[in-house]
């Protein structure tokens, strides 16, 4: 039985499956687009129609959007999940400190992007971009809210990095490289960022109870890894990494496990035989995703067609799907699990989709070993 109760916070959640009770769902509030910044330039394709833009994003759209994440947050309520919002700090305002200065920040609705809750901690990310130094701000009032009510809860922050330019490549910026020149580059691990400090964000994590898996990629190098490594001594750290992939930021569109024993793998961006050989070792399942539903992404977004794979799971037989991504939900179905059908496309240009929107605060269970069989 769950000690989980509505009225009082405890933060809990060991893993990406175990019935969920309480959330944070996040806002589109003042959204921007971010001003050019090494790590963002890297990320945005030659073809975007992001290229050289920056400024408040439409109002109409961030309407529309948080329409969309009240309607989710709602939606969860009734399904028994307890939602927390953030606080949008003015993300107009530029980031600056002594190191950098960029004319404006970003966003705060995608909480899985900076927030890492493993067992009874939250843990803030150090972030890659410059633009979302400050982002863990709009999440403060709830972090000390949990602190006021959970006397186990631990509220933890990453090293700040300084994100000068010796952070990044500066030959990763051409717009001429093209796509075949940046997948050799992926399949050689030579990324956006460099290893002068630990640089990740949370949503290069997977929780696998005892065992975490994490994205080698633009938002996150060896070094924040290996910071991982020493902060969580307890745990198993295993890095990854998909040569599929030539603009790699966050897992979570990538690798996406559904329940003990199972993960769906982006089919363009498999997890090579190497690294496979823990799962398939323990007993796990790694199944191709279904194709997108879409051909491109919404206007003004970062993201691929593949976060159709960005989904949430509430427990191991249910999982919210975004309502448009129907080849997604007819997989689903077929795996045995029920479909939550929820409306977020028109969200996905603020930070990602059904996984990147949330962060966890509590779910049921423990710390349990999924791998017992390791080298």
């Amino acid at each position: 039985m769950s000690n989980w109760t509505p009225e009082k916070t405890i933060v809990n959640s060991w893993n990406e499956w175990d019935p969920l009770r309480h959330v944070i769902v996040g806002k589109a509030d003042n959204c921007h687009i971010p001003p050019e910044e090494p790590a963002l330039d890297a990320k945005v394709p030659e073809d975007s129609d992001m290229r050289g833009q920056w400024g408040k994003r439409p109002q109409e759209t961030i309407d529309r959007a948080n329409e969309l994440l009240d309607t989710f947050a709602d939606q969860l309520r009734a399904r028994g999940v307890k939602v927390d919002r953030p606080t949008p700090i003015d993300h107009s305002l530029p980031a600056t400190t002594p190191d950098f200065h960029t004319d404006s920040q970003f966003g705060c609705m995608p909480p899985r992007d900076v927030l890492l809750t493993v067992g009874s901690e939250i843990l803030e990310a150090t972030m890659s971009y410059r633009c979302r130094w400050f982002e863990y701000l709009n999440y403060r009032p709830l972090m000390q809210q949990y602190w006021e009510e959970d006397p186990n809860f631990r509220h933890e922050s990453a090293p700040k990095p300084r994100l000068t330019d010796a952070d990044y490549h500066d030959d990763y910026l051409s717009e001429k490289i093209g796509v075949e020149k940046r997948l050799q580059w992926t399949a050689d691990k030579f990324f956006v960022t460099t290893e002068e400090e630990p640089l990740f964000d949370a949503a290069d994590v997977l929780r696998f109870g005892r065992d975490l898996v994490v994205q080698h990629g633009f938002t996150t190098n060896l070094k924040g890894i290996e910071w991982i490594r020493r902060h969580f001594p307890d745990h198993r750290v295993h890095a990854v990494n998909f040569p599929g992939d030539p603009y790699p930021i966050h897992i979570d569109a990538t690798f996406t496990p559904l329940r003990p024993g199972l993960i769906l793998n982006n089919p363009q961006r498999r997890l090579p035989d190497d690294q496979r050989v823990m799962f398939e070792k323990n007993g796990w399942e790694i199944v191709d995703a279904a194709q997108p539903a879409h051909n491109a992404p919404p206007a003004l977004c970062y993201s691929s067609v593949w976060l159709s794979m960005n989904v949430l799971v509430l427990d191991p037989k249910t999982v919210c799907v975004e309502k448009s991504e129907v080849y997604q939900a007819e997989q689903m179905d077929k795996l045995g699990m029920e479909v939550v059908e929820v409306d977020l496309r028109d969200a996905y240009a603020f930070g990602g989709g059904l996984h990147c929107c949330t962060a966890d605060v509590y779910r049921e269970g423990g710390c349990e070993d999924y791998f017992p069989h390791l080298d």
